[in-house]
């Protein structure tokens, strides 16, 4: 071979071996070599790897990076705290989720699921308590009640329930299924002053005591030291006088309460230790068993003894003393001779019973227009129902009674706090007297405008405490400047605000003539501290329905008194030996 006049010699490379030497395959026998753009090249063997076209590669690549990076920004921002709804952004990264749809309920009794119930798996809401009704998102029961949140789920440290919200919304539906779920455990009801009323038909179903308060119905001698008076006599002893001066605590500030209302203002110091003196001297000559009346105190206030004549620093002046009592004695004529006498002033018409299932005391007979009435029946009705709980538990402690537990119902607050300027003392001190132990309350008002309405900043103050202080605070509808309120005394979140806010809204115009509710009935927010609030729905039965019935003028009769006419029908024939015959 010859190249530009050269000769090269090409080497044989197979010289000297045999054809076939190597057997008749070879490991490149099977050798095929793909078409050249079949093969597998790398990236810098691919096109023309110009200075140029790496460049446009790489403003290409930065552009792609541009574009991701901004992405990522705009998920970031839309992912922050402030900026992200309570279920998630609902775009790329956003990690939306939608409530889960509540599963198929079944309800069974107690003999029925007895191998199902209590279920294994849990759910957030809490479950220890009176059932009240359904979760708003999850479909959850919620369980729940001052005196078994504080006894036993141990979730707030004070057994009490103030509730607010709007007219009509079920305020008193909500406390008539906890009183009687609380009434199936055992627990004794207290309702002290219904006003419409509200729970005298479900007292009665549970085989309670309905005690009426108005003119010429039934009267409350505010100086009869009732069940604790009583107490004290049957226990002795230290323990004993220990009750009976709490005895003579209460009745002093009840008749403070009714010259408060009397006055429109508080009395004076100096007049309650004249009062103080004449209840004492009372009590030191009134025989055991033997009760005393205003006029009695009236009597003794004219007769001037040297005890109360040392505490109005008369030093033997006749005149000194009148000067010093006559405001005083006015006041009392005042009671005796005015709205207040013919109620306050005579025997007690029916004492509680201390071993009752459950009490009523019943006000609505009072007229709407007599505030004054309304009012010392009120406080008459607690410092008397606080009385026996009192009572009961001094027993309890000396052995001579079981243990009982209470639940006090004070529905409509702000009737007596617009009664008199002072008169929120008075509520103030009537709930803290109480031994707390064994005793759960319920405060129910409208809004906390009521306690603005009242003469002074001292008494809106009080008035606010009665929110703090609560352990659990429960809201229906309420307009969003109301809820603004509430929420720098509970802590309620934008959410929760905008949630109760949106249950204060009218119904809606029903084209078909049919009765449409508002969308907030039935439905409460429930907070605990600074906890979220547990949105519930609640969902009554027809007995509830028929017992709860607030528009009693609208119906003939009241469906407690057909049912305790069934039952008492149905004893008499069982009683009689018809057995075949069943109930009604």
């Amino acid at each position: 071979m010859t190249t530009g006049g050269t000769r090269l010699r090409v080497l044989d490379l197979g010289a000297g071996w045999k054809r076939g030497a190597s057997g008749r395959t070879t490991g490149l026998s099977d050798l095929v070599v793909p078409p050249v753009d079949e093969q597998e090249r790398e990236a810098d063997e691919v096109g023309k790897q110009t200075p140029r076209a790496l460049k446009k590669a790489a403003k290409r690549q930065a552009r792609v990076e541009l574009v991701e990076n901004r992405r990522k920004e705009r998920a970031a921002k839309a992912n922050q705290p402030e900026s992200v709804p309570h279920r998630g952004a609902s775009g790329s990264g956003g990690g939306r989720v939608s409530a889960m749809d509540p599963p198929t309920m079944w309800r069974a009794t107690t003999v029925q699921a007895c191998g199902l119930w209590p279920f294994a798996s849990g759910s957030g809401a809490p479950t220890v308590g009176v059932p009240l009704g359904q979760h708003l998102a999850t479909g959850a029961t919620v369980c729940g009640d001052p005196l078994n949140w504080f006894t036993r789920a141990r979730y707030i440290s004070n057994p009490s329930l103030f509730m607010l919200g709007m007219p009509g919304l079920g305020k008193s539906t909500l406390i008539n299924r906890m009183l009687i779920g609380l009434s199936a455990q055992g627990v004794v009801p207290l309702v002290l002053g219904d006003l419409k009323p509200d729970y005298a038909d479900t007292v009665r179903a549970l085989g309670g005591q309905v005690i009426s308060i108005a003119r010429g119905v039934g009267g409350l001698n505010v100086l009869d030291p009732g069940a604790m008076g009583a107490a004290a006599a049957k226990i002795g002893g230290q323990a004993g006088d220990v009750l009976a001066a709490e005895t003579h605590g209460r009745v002093l500030n009840m008749v403070a309460a009714l010259l408060t209302i009397v006055r429109g203002q508080p009395i004076s110091d100096h007049e309650q230790s004249v009062l103080s003196a004449c209840l004492r001297h009372l009590r030191e000559r009134t025989a055991l068993g033997q009760t005393v009346h205003l006029t009695d105190l009236l009597a003794v206030l004219q007769e001037g003894p040297p005890r109360v004549r040392q505490i109005t620093l008369d030093r033997g002046q006749e005149a000194r003393y009148r000067d010093a009592v006559d405001p005083l004695h006015r006041s009392l004529l005042g009671i005796l001779d005015g709205p207040l006498g013919d109620t306050f002033a005579s025997e007690t018409s029916t004492h509680i019973d201390p071993n009752a299932t459950a009490v009523c005391i019943d006000i609505s007979r009072i007229g709407e227009a007599d505030s004054q009435l309304t009012a010392a029946a009120m406080l008459a009705a607690w410092s008397d129902g606080l009385g026996t709980v009192a009572a009961s538990h001094a027993l309890a402690d000396a052995g001579l009674a079981p243990r009982r537990w209470f639940f006090t119902v004070l529905d409509e607050l702000w009737r007596p706090l617009r009664a008199a300027s002072g008169i929120v003392d008075r509520i103030d001190a009537l709930t803290r007297l109480n031994r707390s132990l064994g005793l759960a309350d319920s405060k129910i008002t409208h809004t906390l405008k009521d306690a603005e309405a009242l003469g002074n900043e001292s008494d809106k103050a009080k008035a606010r405490g009665f929110v703090e202080r609560a352990g659990m605070v429960a809201c229906a509808g309420l307009p969003r400047a109301e809820m603004e309120d509430l929420g720098k005394v509970v802590g309620l979140s934008r959410r929760e605000i905008e949630l109760v806010s949106s249950w204060s809204s009218p119904p809606g115009w029903a084209q078909s003539g049919e009765n449409e509710e508002p969308p907030g009935r039935g439905r409460f927010l429930i907070k605990v501290g600074g906890r979220p609030g547990i949105p519930i729905r609640v969902a009554i039965t027809d007995t509830e329905r028929h017992l709860h019935d607030t528009n009693t003028r609208w119906v003939q009769n009241g469906y407690a008194e057909r049912m305790a006419a069934e039952r008492a029908e149905a004893e008499a024939l069982l009683a009689a030996g018809d057995t075949e015959r069943g109930p009604a």
